[in-house]
């Protein structure tokens, strides 16, 4: 059995508290090799005859004493598996199916990871027992063989030996799964495949990893012995199986170290960490750091791999601290009849962690304030106590306060721990003394009294009262509001009169009662004011006449029944109003004669007709009505009814109402009004009319015959020349030449828009002879007979306007083209038209020079 490389044993040092290196060496070292961690390995390929029979010697030493120890290893025994024969069972003459019987039992091979070679390493040796007469090839499959990851293991063809090709990784794979095949050379099967484990043994190569670098955790200060904090965590990528990766744990450094070195322990197996000694003290020491490591091989220092991380513990805040105020007194001072207004601050120190409920400071008001007129709130951003005015305070009652406070945080203390006398303070609040509103007592103030009562009258004293007490001061009263001007009142003495008959049936009165408020001023510097209300209450007299409602109404000539209810209406109240009495006035005679009124209950009666039938028309009915005062009051009302006459259902036909039977004085004046202005202003109008034609025709007769510009040509802007340049030949636009009879065209050849063929009606002729005036006679001329010419095309048509008729003398003026050099042209005649018309000869005409 091949056992190059394999770990034969573990040398195990104990140093007793030494602290020098230690140095190993082996007896036979061309057998055995030793490392420095006192592992032993193979150093070659052993066989049971070659390995040595004396025994192995292992030698320490320190390195610093020199001091040497012998220790005597036993050699390992090399495990030699025998291979079994495969005995195959004879064919069965019966049966076509051969059974074969596994004839290799092969345990698992171990091969330890990170070996130094040399390579390839002889693992076993794998034998089938036809190869006595034959020649087999032997060769494996699966991972590490034939797939991936390939080349790893590779076994000789001839011999079968199975050897590693390079070093192995348990970390990266734990064990191979391989398969041997025996064939003969024609590459037929001898043997049933056989299956090979091969196992990676674990060797200590990888240190423990912590999942975090840096860990957090917190603790209550004041914390017991034994309370849990928090638990870290590290992995090791060796066998957990194993001692390679049995990982321990515990804490190499506390910093600071107070008050003792060591207040947290660790579990070795865990990672829990848990406090060991008491006084945690947040105000003290806030955090502590801990290095924590982690070593492997459970923890053996000398052989383990070890690795640390940092544990961050802070320690919380409980309320250990009650808060303390600065002072023991507080002073503050406030005007009298001041709320909301802030007096004193509190000032308080706490220990315990600002902004937290074991920080924030609540104020209470334990004594000296027996009416709740003060109240101390907490600043939320200084955690000052703010005492505060909830209520008005009166100088002329207690002029000064002394309160006492106590201060207390959100959370409650912790056990054990008692408020100190630094906990509670007095505050003393001076009240300073201003000048106060007089006030009237009772306020509104209300009296009763008969409507009706006369000016001059007296109604009562309305008088108010200074609370300043302490000083000498004067009060002035004056009216504030008195809404129908009845009432005066005494500047001094707060007497209040009447100025006017006090009538309960006023629009300013509500329900019988009439308001007035009124001022009153004292003589502080600076004065104060306060008002009054004066309600009266008017006690209502019979001064009112009942009225008839409606006042009008619509009856019928003859249909029955003729009857028309009404009512009395009175602005007293009962007893002075209903029930009323109704009756129809003496005269005129003819309403008794026409009319009877008749009583239904004690506010109603009924009007009706007292005849068959009465002319259409309206008709006033005076009705004499009596209410039930204690001095009854009557009253001739008139009823105004309209008579009319009505169809079938009842109903009058008349278009007329009873309003339009007449207008008013006041519409009449605006009807009037409105016919005024309107004739006054068509009046102006006319008048502008004519005032702008009488203009207009002053403006032609004021025309100079010059400036006819009829035959004649207008002047703009002559410079120089004399009379002989206004000689103009004006034949030529009084009168054209005689027009040539037209030519006789070509069939074909006409325009479209020219006029017809048939003749011409004879269009009047002009003299030669020139004629002032003449230029109008021939224009009416030619549009009389243009009107009686049947060939002049409508309004609606096309009108050609270019059409010059023949002969003209002025020619076309086609002959003016832009386009043409001008050569051609004779201009000479612009010399017969005036000196003004020389030089643009001169210009045309002349010769090229």
């Amino acid at each position: 059995m091949n056992l190059l490389g394999v770990k034969v044993c573990v040398l195990r040092f104990l140093d007793c508290g030494r602290g020098g290196l230690v140095r190993f060496e082996c007896s036979n070292p061309s057998d055995f090799r030793i490392e420095a961690n006192g592992v032993v390995y193979a150093a070659r390929s052993l066989q049971r005859s070659t390995i040595s029979v004396s025994p192995l010697l292992i030698k320490a030493s320190d390195t610093v004493t020199q001091q040497q120890w012998v220790q005597e290893v036993a050699a390992p025994p090399v495990m030699v598996k025998d291979l079994k024969e495969i005995v195959f069972p004879s064919r069965n003459m019966d049966s076509q199916v051969k059974r074969m019987k596994r004839d290799w039992v092969i345990p698992p091979i171990n091969v330890p990871e990170n070996s130094r070679g040399p390579f390839p390493q002889e693992l076993v040796r794998i034998r089938s027992d036809h190869d006595k007469n034959r020649s087999l090839r032997y060769s494996v499959t699966g991972p590490g063989a034939d797939q991936p990851p390939t080349g790893i293991f590779i076994i000789d063809p001839i011999s079968g030996e199975l050897s590693v090709n390079k070093p192995l990784d348990r970390e990266h794979i734990s064990n191979f799964h391989l398969r041997a095949h025996a064939v003969d050379l024609n590459g037929n099967q001898v043997e049933n495949p056989i299956d090979i484990v091969i196992n990676v043994i674990d060797m200590n190569d990888n240190r423990p990893e912590f999942t975090n670098q840096i860990w957090n955790g917190t603790v209550p200060e004041g914390s017991k012995p034994g309370t849990f904090v928090m638990t870290v965590t590290s992995v090791d990528k060796d066998d957990p199986k194993t001692a390679n990766g049995m990982l321990r744990y515990k804490i190499l450094s506390q910093t600071p170290e107070s008050p003792t070195s060591n207040m947290f322990t660790i579990n070795n197996k865990t990672g829990g960490i848990i406090t060991v000694a008491a006084g945690l003290d947040r105000e003290k020491v806030p955090q502590y750091t801990l290095i924590i490591q982690a070593t492997d091989m459970e923890g053996n220092p000398m052989y383990g791999l070890s690795n640390t991380a940092t544990a961050v513990i802070r320690v919380t805040d409980i309320n250990d601290n009650p808060p303390e105020f600065t002072a023991e007194t507080f002073f503050g001072e406030v005007p009298e009849n001041r709320v909301n207004v802030i007096v004193a601050n509190l000032t308080v120190t706490d220990k315990d962690q600002p902004n937290t409920p074991a920080w924030n400071a609540v104020y209470k008001i334990t004594g000296g304030d027996p009416t709740g007129r003060f109240s101390v709130p907490t600043d939320p951003i200084t955690n000052e106590g703010l005492v505060t005015v909830v209520k008005p305070i009166d100088y002329e009652f207690s002029r000064t306060y002394v309160l006492t406070v106590e201060a207390r945080n959100e959370a409650t203390l912790a056990r054990g721990i008692h408020s100190p006398r630094q906990s509670t303070a007095t505050v003393s609040i001076t009240v300073i003394d201003v000048n106060e509103s007089p006030y009237f007592e009772p306020n509104p103030k209300l009296i009763k009294l008969e409507e009706g009562m006369m000016p001059e009258s007296t109604l009562t004293t309305f008088t108010a009262q200074d609370p300043d007490r302490f000083m000498q001061q004067s009060i002035r009263y004056t009216k504030l509001s008195d809404p129908a001007n009845w009432l005066s009142i005494d500047p001094n003495t707060g007497r209040i009169t009447t100025i006017a008959i006090l009538d309960r049936e006023s629009p300013f009165v509500k329900n019988s009662l009439y308001n007035a408020t009124f001022l009153a001023s004292d003589s502080g510097v600076p004065p104060a004011s306060g008002t009054g209300t004066l309600q009266i209450y008017l006690l209502d007299i019979n001064d009112n006449a009942p009225k008839v409602f409606p006042q009008e109404a619509e009856i019928c000539e003859k249909p029955e029944p003729n009857a028309i209810n009404i009512t009395a209406l009175d602005g007293d109240l009962n007893p002075n109003a209903g029930p009323f009495a109704f009756e129809l006035a003496h005269r005129p005679s003819d309403v008794r004669r026409n009319w009877t009124i008749t009583r239904i209950s004690g506010d109603y009666a009924q009007v009706s007709l007292k005849i068959g039938f009465l002319e259409s028309g309206i008709y006033e009915i005076p009705i004499i009505i009596t209410d039930s005062g204690n001095l009854p009051m009557s009253n001739t009302s008139y009823l105004r009814i309209k008579v009319c006459q009505c169809d079938i259902n009842g109903d009058c036909t008349d278009q007329q109402h009873i309003m339009a039977a007449g207008l008013g004085t006041g519409a009449i004046i605006s009807i009037l009004l409105c016919i005024i202005i309107l004739l006054i202003l068509v009046l102006m109008f006319v008048v502008w009319m004519k005032r702008r034609d009488k203009e207009r025709q002053a403006k032609q007769l004021l025309i100079d015959p010059e400036d006819d510009v009829r035959d004649n040509i207008l002047k703009y802007d002559e410079e120089g020349g004399g009379e002989e340049d206004q000689d103009y030949d004006l034949s030529q636009l009084q009168q054209p030449d005689t027009m040539e009879p037209d030519a006789i065209k070509p069939v074909g050849i006409r325009r479209l828009d020219e006029r017809p063929l048939h003749p011409e009606p004879q269009y009047p002729m002009r003299s030669a002879a020139p004629h002032p005036g003449d230029i109008g006679d021939f224009i009416n001329e030619g549009l009389k007979a243009a009107d009686n010419d049947p060939t002049a095309p409508p309004y609606d048509s096309l009108l050609v306007f270019d059409y010059e008729g023949s002969g003209s003398t002025a020619g076309s003026l086609s002959s003016l083209n832009s386009s043409s050099s001008g050569g051609d042209q004779d201009y000479d005649y612009l010399n017969d038209w005036g000196p003004r018309f020389r030089k643009l000869a001169d210009m045309y005409g002349g010769s090229d020079d």
